[in-house]
């Protein structure tokens, strides 16, 4: 276990002592551990390897004893059993805002109060209003939290919190006292979903931009409201977070709000192993008088400047997730990302054929503003019949419409013939092998059938990649981001069946799709395996989420030569051609 995590857990000991009513002076020294072991520059396996954690200050004999059992093993009896002795109705009562653990084990000590449901009838019955230490208030702010709890726990997708935070950063930058503003966090890393927002903005004047941020009219609620800190909630649920620093500080806080933890864990190894201690204010010597250290220079202005200082190239953003990046940049060996201008064309999309909105004409018009020079058509087949699927006739008829339009010189846009077909329970196609090849290309997807088991969904779908008309999977794994999990399937196996096949996988841009996950594709796309980044839009607007698969693209580490439809027409067709 890595030491963020055991410091989360050693933060969940202090909370569960505490609803237990423990000795005041031992949840103390867990708290006060964990905040030691977060802080503390030196690496944490180096100190236990060499035997010398106990030799830091804040951390007593019992907390070694169980700290190095966390590294070695990941679990730790003591914590378990700590849990399994607490009423899981407590645990969840302190995702409330405002009630800490002193206050649920009062609740509870009091009015018997062990769920989040009995809290809020305690609530409404005005048991907690009558408890010394609450009061009315406190009852309305408890009830307030309960009702906002669903939509505050939740995460939300990257798109949506890219609308919310998009506005925010404009007004931050064109306020006067704004010399420098940009959205950090899981947003700017552009994963898949987001948690909260977090601004930075280099100012010698906050007070205004405080002000400004907090009165916005999306604003809810106002959680804090500081000197260089305030936090604040939108109507959605969405979390925001701004930090005001001076100019010189502010490559150095963008780069640690940015994270991810593993990233900034490893930068600061870095920076230790070369005499220096970074932080989010900046970089400070720590080696002995006489040892040999390049200068650190007046001021850093950017976060290029900071790699570079460290020996790196410039890591992008989306990059920065403990996963290699650090040596990569190192050795100069990044990758050129694939980016949204890169894309000349897209499939998996659907029109009023089937169940979307918009006519073959409409979407090229859309594809061609969108500076596209093709179009991939490619509506659902009959089983998909709640999406009104097309049999094998209307397929044809389907492809001759296509060839038509592109014959009538209406666009120029080239519009290519496919289909969404159903892969059926067994693997099998739901189309003639004869419909199929009259298409130029197919997208082959599951749309039943989801409580396979792990077996028998890789094999059918392993089947359907070894089909020779299949020329793309689609959404390989059917999850719905924050609403359905991913059915059980070997994609290991997958994505060797897909590799030997010369079956491309694509990157379902839908924002509640981004399927295949971006963690899988740096590897599987080192080993040959092609990517085609497709919105699987219902509409004319829908072909603009391709923007969010060109995201998790980059997140996989993909180069424009890796993706299909970062090639032209003539090189498209290559492909489609040589696949049949």
């Amino acid at each position: 276990m890595n030491k963020a995590n055991i410091v989360d857990v050693l933060e969940d000991i202090a909370v569960l002592l505490e609803l237990k009513g423990d000795n005041p002076f031992k949840i103390r020294a867990y708290s006060s551990g964990a905040r030691v072991l977060e802080t503390m520059e030196a690496d944490l396996g180096d100190l236990i390897e060499a035997g010398q954690l106990s030799g830091v200050k804040g951390i007593g004999a019992a907390l070694v004893d169980k700290i190095e059992t966390l590294h070695a093993t990941g679990e730790l009896e003591y914590y378990t059993k700590l849990r399994e002795s607490v009423a899981p109705g407590l645990i969840e009562m302190l995702e409330i805002p405002g009630l800490g653990g002193k206050k649920v084990k009062k609740l509870h000590d009091a009015i018997g109060v062990e769920s989040i449901d009995a809290l809020q009838v305690a609530c409404e019955s005005g048991a907690v209003e009558a408890l010394k230490g609450f009061g009315k208030k406190s009852a309305e702010k408890i009830l307030t939290g309960i009702a906002n709890r669903a939509a505050y726990a939740k995460r939300h997708h990257w798109w949506t919190a890219r609308e919310v935070a998009l506005p925010i950063l404009e007004g931050l930058r064109g306020l006067p006292q704004t010399e420098r503003a940009e959205v950090a966090g899981s947003l700017r890393r552009l994963r898949e979903t987001v948690g909260d927002l977090d601004f930075i903005v280099a100012s010698a004047d906050p007070q205004p931009v405080m002000d400004w941020f907090v009165t916005q009219p999306a604003v809810a609620e106002v959680t804090a409201h500081g000197a260089t800190k305030s936090s604040v909630r939108f109507e959605g649920g969405l979390q925001a977070d701004l930090r005001v620093v001076p100019a010189e500080q502010f490559a150095f806080a963008l780069h640690h709000f940015t994270g991810s933890k593993d990233h900034n864990v490893a930068l600061r190894q870095r920076a230790l192993a070369r005499g220096y201690s970074l932080s989010e204010w900046g970089l400070a010597q720590k080696g002995e008088e006489g040892d040999q250290q390049a200068e650190i220079p007046d001021t850093i202005q950017t976060e290029k400047g900071l790699f570079e200082f460290l020996g790196l190239a410039e890591i992008p953003p989306e990059l920065r997730e403990g996963l290699g990046e650090i040596e990569a940049a190192e050795a100069q060996q990044l990758p050129n990302l694939v980016t949204s201008a890169d894309i000349r064309g897209v499939f998996h999309n659907h029109t009023t054929a089937s169940d979307g909105r918009g006519t073959i004409e409409e979407m090229a018009t859309a594809a061609e503003a969108l500076g596209w020079d093709y179009l991939g058509l490619a509506d659902h087949s009959k089983a998909s019949y709640q999406a009104n699927g097309l049999d094998d006739a209307r397929v044809l008829r389907m492809i001759e419409s296509i060839r038509a339009f592109n014959q009538s010189g209406a666009s120029a846009v080239h519009v290519f013939s496919g289909i969404e077909c159903d892969i059926l329970p067994d693997g099998s196609l739901d189309l003639e092998e004869s419909t199929l090849g009259a298409l130029d290309y197919t997208v082959m997807s599951v749309h039943s059938s989801f409580s396979q088991s792990e077996e028998e969904m890789t094999a059918r779908v392993i089947r359907a990649i070894e089909h020779p008309a299949t020329t793309m999977l689609g959404h390989p794994t059917g999850r719905i981001l924050l609403r359905r999990e991913p059915y059980k399937i070997d994609l290991r196996k997958v994505i060797d069946a897909a590799i030997a096949n010369r079956v491309i996988i694509e990157i379902n841009a839908n924002p509640r799709r981004l399927d295949m996950d971006w963690r899988l594709w740096r590897r599987a796309a080192e080993r040959g395996l092609m990517c085609s980044i497709n919105p699987d839009a219902h509409s004319t607007d829908g072909l603009g989420y391709f923007d969010a698969g060109v995201n998790i693209a980059r997140k996989g580490w993909l180069e424009k030569e890796q993706v299909l439809n970062s090639r032209d027409c003539a090189g498209v067709l290559r492909w489609f051609n040589q696949r049949k």
